[in-house]
């Protein structure tokens, strides 16, 4: 009886220790996974009015831009890209602002005005300086950024215009047309043939033919280019390739098209 006892107790023993080592090693073995960091972007305004009194509007500048977060490195190099551009736009005088920041950047073309408009309180005109951003495509591979833009510092009218901004969506790096295009040799002979024929330049005649200011009467690809849901968006400015009159020009090639000459898009 005594024997049966021991053998019992014994066994419960085991069986106990074996119940904890299991809960233990499971223990041991759990493990938390953290999600990875994505790019994400929020609204960022800035605006600034002229203090000098006079009738509305009053020279302003008004900054809408998305402001890259959630990966640092990423999202320092495309917000100092975006800031640059800005930069580059909203200034006074033979040469862009070494502004460090927005604000900086808005005091010295308010300053700009001030000066002159206390010098010459009689002519001073009203200017503007209007920069709106969003974000214009996004997929795994690319962040389009489009910056619509307009300032106006007195003469007979403001510039308004587009830009294009390029980011490698996971790197924040700027995208260059070699990154972009397979051979951007041939993307651009036959970006020049669709050109063409949308605006009725025959294929023997230089490409300056009608009118246009194409530098040394060569045909280019535009400085900037917009991936679109649709196809790709060859975008010129006012002034890049025709007279002000003619404002811009563009061509959408669709992707059926313009797939073949692209890494990614």
């Amino acid at each position: 009886m005594k024997y049966c006892l021991t053998l019992v107790l014994s066994v419960i023993l085991l069986t106990s220790c074996k119940k904890d080592k299991e809960e233990s090693t499971t223990e041991t073995t759990t493990t938390t996974t953290e999600k990875p960091a994505v790019l994400a972007f929020e609204d960022k305004v800035y605006t600034k009015k002229t203090t000098l009194a006079g009738p509305e509007p009053r020279t302003y500048v008004d900054i809408s831009i998305p402001d890259a977060t959630g990966v640092p490195v990423a999202s320092d190099s495309i917000n100092n890209k975006i800031f640059r551009t800005i930069r580059s736009i909203v200034y006074f005088g033979e040469k862009p602002t070494d502004a460090t920041s927005y604000q900086e950047l808005m005091n010295s073309f308010i300053g700009s005005y001030d000066e002159l408009a206390k010098k010459f309180p009689k002519d001073a005109m009203a200017w503007e300086a209007k920069i709106k951003g969003t974000i214009d495509y996004k997929s795994d591979s690319i962040v389009g950024i489009k910056l619509n833009n307009y300032t106006f510092t007195g003469g007979a009218h403001g510039y308004a215009g587009d830009r294009s901004l390029l980011f490698n969506a996971k790197t924040g790096r700027s995208l260059q047309y070699s990154d972009i295009f397979k051979d951007e040799k041939a993307f651009t002979s036959f970006a020049e043939k669709k050109f063409r024929a949308k605006y009725k330049i025959p294929a023997g005649k230089p490409i300056n033919a009608t009118g246009l200011m194409f530098e040394e009467n060569k045909f280019a690809l535009p400085q900037n280019i917009f991936f679109k849901e649709n196809g790709l968006l060859l975008f010129y400015n006012a002034y890049e390739v025709a007279a002000y009159a003619e404002q811009q020009k563009e061509v959408l090639i669709p992707y059926s098209e313009a797939d073949a000459y692209l890494k990614m898009k």
